[in-house]
C-alpha cells in the first residue's frame, strides 16, 4: 500500500512497485489514479488522519506500506501501531533534518549568519535538529525518532530527500528558469557566482529507493539524491538545453545585489550536498535517471500546467507561497533596470 499514492513522488513509486511485480494499492484523499500505472494496481480514497480508516485499508495487513505524507509524529505512531499488520514500511522524510555543527539548519537560514554549513557532502550521521512539533524539520525528525524507537515491531527505511523534482510537484523550482524561456527572457543573473548547489532528487530516484528498500527491510534511515547536484547555472543552462533555448548569465560574486535580482528557488548561502554512499551499500541504490535527463518530462509538465493558467501563481498556488509572498519572482522591470546601470 502506498499512501499519498497520486502526489509528485507517490505517482513514481506506484508504477515502480508495479513494474516491479507488487500488488499494489493506491491509496490517497481522492483515490484517484494516474494515467500511467497498469491496470493492476487498485485506488483506494483514504484519509491518513483517520485512525481507524488507516487501520481498515490495512485490513488484515500487508508486506510493505510506503508513507509519502508523514508529517506530524502522530502518523508515526499510527504506522507503529499497525506493525503486526505490516512487514515493513518507506517513510518519506527529508534532507531539512540535518543540523550543522553550530546549531543552524533550514529553520534559522533567514536568520543574520543562519545558512547551515554542512560538510560536503552530508552524511546520514550529521546531526539533526530536535524532535518536536513547531516546524516542518523537527516534526520529520520526531517521525524518524518514532519510527526507529519500533524498528523491533516494525522495519523501517526512511529517505531524507533533497530538492525533489519531477512532474506534479506543487513546488517546482524549475518554473523559475521554465518560465523566463517562455517569457523569451535572453539575460538572467544569478547571485553567488551562480554556484549555489542544493542537491536535486528526481521522484524516480526516489521510487527506485523505495523499491530497493521494499526488497531488503530494515531499519534505517538513507539520504535520498541524484548522481549529481548541479549548481544553480547548471541547472539554468540544463533547462535551456531542454527547451532549445539560449540564455546570457550575468554572474554576481556574493548575495543577491537588490533583492529580488539575482534570487532564485535554489539560493543556498553554503552548498547542500548530500553523501549517497550508504544508500548505495545498503541498498546496492543505483540512480534511474539524471537531473539532466530527467528535465524533459518535468518542462512539458510545466508548460502544459502554464497553458491552462491565466497566471503562474494560479497554476502554483504553492510555489507562489513558499517561494514568492511579495509577489516579486519574476520582476523583469528590477532586473533590467539593474542591468541598465550595470552596463
Amino acid at each position: 500500500m502506498v499512501i499519498g499514492a497520486t502526489g509528485q513522488i507517490g505517482r513514481a513509486t506506484v508504477l515502480a512497485l508495479a513494474e516491479d511485480g507488487w500488488d499494489v494499492t493506491a491509496a490517497s484523499r481522492g483515490g484517484g489514479r494516474d494515467a500511467a500505472w497498469p491496470t493492476t494496481v487498485r485506488e483506494a480514497r483514504l484519509d491518513r488522519e483517520d485512525d481507524a480508516a488507516l487501520a481498515a485499508a490495512v485490513g488484515d495487513g500487508c508486506e510493505l506500506l510506503v508513507d509519502m505524507v508523514a508529517f506530524q509524529a502522530r502518523h508515526a505512531r499510527q504506522l507503529a501501531a499497525l506493525g503486526d499488520r505490516v512487514g515493513s514500511a518507506v517513510v518519506l522524510s527529508s534532507v531539512s533534518v540535518y543540523e550543522d555543527d553550530q546549531g543552524r539548519g533550514f529553520d534559522t537560514q533567514l536568520e543574520p549568519n543562519g545558512f547551515p554549513r554542512y560538510p560536503v557532502p552530508i552524511a546520514e550521521t550529521q546531526r539533526t535538529v530536535a524532535a518536536g512539533e513547531v516546524t516542518y524539520s523537527t516534526r520529520k525528525v520526531a517521525i524518524e525518532r518514532e519510527l526507529l524507537a519500533a524498528g523491533d515491531r516494525l522495519p523501517v527505511t526512511l529517505v531524507r530527500a533533497g530538492a525533489v523534482h519531477g512532474p506534479y510537484c506543487r513546488t517546482p523550482r524549475e518554473l523559475y528558469f521554465v518560465k523566463r524561456v517562455l517569457d523569451g527572457r535572453r539575460t538572467r543573473v544569478l547571485a553567488r557566482g551562480g554556484a549555489n548547489r542544493f542537491h536535486p532528487v528526481s521522484v524516480r530516484n526516489v521510487a527506485e529507493l523505495v523499491r530497493l528498500a521494499a526488497a531488503r527491510p530494515g531499519s534505517r534511515v538513507v539520504n535520498g539524491g541524484d548522481p549529481e547536484a548541479p549548481t544553480v547555472a547548471e541547472i539554468g543552462a540544463a533547462i535551456d538545453s531542454a527547451m532549445g533555448f539560449e540564455s546570457e548569465t550575468v554572474l554576481v560574486d556574493g548575495p543577491p545585489p537588490e533583492p529580488p535580482v539575482g534570487l532564485t528557488p535554489w539560493d543556498a548561502e553554503h552548498p547542500v550536498v548530500l553523501d549517497m554512499g550508504l544508500a548505495e551499500r545498503e541498498l546496492g541504490y543505483q540512480p534511474v535517471t539524471t537531473y539532466a535527463d530527467s528535465l524533459p518530462e518535468t518542462v512539458e509538465w510545466l508548460e502544459r500546467r502554464l497553458r491552462g493558467a491565466a497566471h503562474w501563481r494560479e497554476a502554483f498556488p504553492k510555489m507562489a507561497a513558499n517561494y514568492d509572498p511579495g509577489g516579486d519572482l519574476f520582476d523583469y522591470t528590477a532586473e533590467d533596470a539593474w542591468l541598465k546601470l550595470k552596463r
